[in-house]
């Protein structure tokens, strides 16, 4: 296949230059002016940007509604096919999706991006990833062996509970390093102790694993950085020591701006601008994924306007993505990556009504959108 007529989008430069692009199989072989090919498709004067990762998604999180258990599975379907439509490649689910949703994309029995899973949260007890619920005394909600215990108490107990998600199929291990938000006053939540984050980011190294945490206080965040985690997730409340923890470790920060309460709007933002200027790494994630609620899309916007710009909200979702995620072989357009790309209707670098200008999606070379 070859794409002609059509602007490449560099997401590192932020520049996007004419350029064909040759496509063998599932991989990228050629990028530049004197590209030729056959199959060729017409960009009409188009965009060209890789295709999307969503660092922060819940493709299967599981209702409060008492259903069976097949149905967190079977409503992951039309989640997973509408993401990919809406030019989101791959992504990394943070809580609810287990092996077989993985397997299940991988061999094509159901459309979806590339799937990585951290299975469940863990946590302490009684901390976020502890899922007893005080009026109904119900103490795991999922109830399933795909998504194995995740509770903890004490540096081996945590360790033990890496090793469980580890063995059940986890491409990354979650920590609860700090309450949910509508704890964080009355404080509901456990938080696990220096030493627990310590084993958990040390078994998950062992086991080739790296830890993303939720965290929203700047003591959280600034504890989990100092743990060794590799992304904190969310981190409403950053302040400079945080961010300069979150630097020095070589932690990357994913926001996750659009399905946070309005309220707490203003000191997000404010986290994402210490966080700018400390030169902490931003990947995107939206930490909802299209149910009714928003998506990696809505999150570019967000990125966008709270000073990223239009150029670094896709680089965020792009190749600051990939290397995140330690997947080298995507992120970007260039020979060699895997060929994952989108197509947009006109050449502006912008990202608002980006769903509306998808022409054509591209998953590993084959068209699905």
């Amino acid at each position: 296949m070859l794409v002609t007529n059509a602007r490449v989008l560099d997401p590192d430069s932020g520049v996007a230059e004419p350029a064909n692009v040759r496509v063998d199989g599932a991989v990228i072989t050629a990028v530049g002016s004197d590209v030729d090919g056959p199959d060729a498709v017409d960009g009409e004067g188009g965009l060209l940007v890789p295709g999307l990762i969503d660092c922060h998604v819940h493709v299967a999180f599981p209702r409060r509604e008492p259903l069976p258990r097949s149905a967190r599975v079977l409503e992951a379907v039309p989640v997973l096919v509408g993401l990919l439509n809406r030019g989101i490649t791959t992504v990394r689910d943070a809580w609810g999706a287990d092996a077989g949703i993985r397997h299940a994309v991988r061999e094509g029995w159901i459309a979806g991006p590339e799937l990585l899973i951290s299975l469940r949260q863990l946590s302490p007890t009684g901390g976020l990833g502890d899922s007893w619920a005080p009026d109904v005394g119900q103490a795991d909600s999922f109830g399933d062996p795909s998504l194995p215990e995740p509770g903890f108490d004490g540096p081996d107990e945590a360790r033990a509970a890496v090793r469980r998600m580890v063995r059940a199929g986890a491409d990354w291990i979650k920590l609860g390093a700090s309450g949910a938000m509508a704890h964080l006053r009355d404080r509901r939540n456990v938080e696990p102790t220096a030493e627990e984050m310590q084993a958990v980011v040390d078994e998950a190294r062992r086991a080739g694993r790296a830890v993303l945490a939720h965290a929203h206080t700047a003591s959280a965040a600034a504890a989990a950085a100092h743990a060794g985690v590799r992304s904190v997730e969310h981190g409403v409340f950053l302040d400079d020591e945080a961010a300069s923890a979150l630097r020095r470790n070589g932690c990357w920060y994913v926001p996750t701006l659009a399905p946070i309460a309005p309220e707490y709007g203003e000191a997000h933002r404010r986290s994402l601008a210490l966080a700018l200027e400390a030169g902490v790494p931003i990947a995107a994630g939206s930490d909802l994924a299209v149910r009714p609620h928003v998506d990696l899309l809505t999150e570019l916007r967000l990125l966008s306007e709270a000073g990223l710009g239009a150029s670094g909200a896709l680089r965020a979702a792009t190749s600051e993505a990939a290397r995140l995620l330690r997947l080298p072989d995507r992120g970007r357009i260039a020979p060699g990556l895997r060929a994952d790309i989108v197509l947009l209707r006109d050449p502006e670098i912008d990202v608002r009504d980006f769903a509306s200008r998808i022409r054509m999606v591209w998953q590993a070379g084959r068209r699905v959108r």
